[in-house]
């Protein structure tokens, strides 16, 4: 009975720590929520380089005249923001946790701002890539519960 709580334990640890590996982005790292000077190409850019996953953190920071309004694929290609999906965010920093695999859209409606190329188009790992999170945990926890009954 005692060996079986153990390896409960340990399971649960492991799965605690695999679901853990969360990452916090900075959007545009230093440059910040800004009008890019060369247009969209810098958040294009950016977002290609890296590799969000579910519950990762994508924060928006800004000086000056900005917000953030996260928007569909149509309003994000037309730079509208009527149909915004939730409050148009006014205060920096602004966090978003990413909690599904779906693209999500971003803009600001600032005048023009949009326009000139701000905003910026975050894709969130696959469901494959989540399946394999989920299926390495479930390996990992298995080894340690072998581990802990067999000890």
């Amino acid at each position: 009975m005692a060996s079986r709580v153990v390896g409960l334990l340990g399971f649960v640890m492991i799965v605690a720590a695999v679901g853990a590996n969360a990452a916090t982005y900075n959007v545009l790292d230093q440059l910040g929520w800004s009008i890019p000077p060369l247009g969209n190409i810098a958040y294009r850019t950016w977002a290609a380089g890296k590799s969000f996953d579910v519950n990762d953190t994508v924060v928006f920071n800004w000086t000056g005249t900005h917000d953030v309004a996260e928007v569909s694929k149509t309003d994000y290609d037309n730079c509208t923001s009527t149909n915004a999906i939730g409050t148009i965010q006014t205060v920096s920093p602004y966090s978003v946790v990413l909690n599904g695999t779906s693209s999500r859209y971003f803009i600001c409606t600032v005048s023009n701002h949009c326009g000139l190329g701000q905003k910026v188009t975050l894709s969130i790992g696959s469901a494959s890539s989540l399946a394999a999170r989920v299926l390495s945990s479930f390996a990992l926890s298995a080894l340690a519960f072998a581990f802990l009954n067999h000890s």
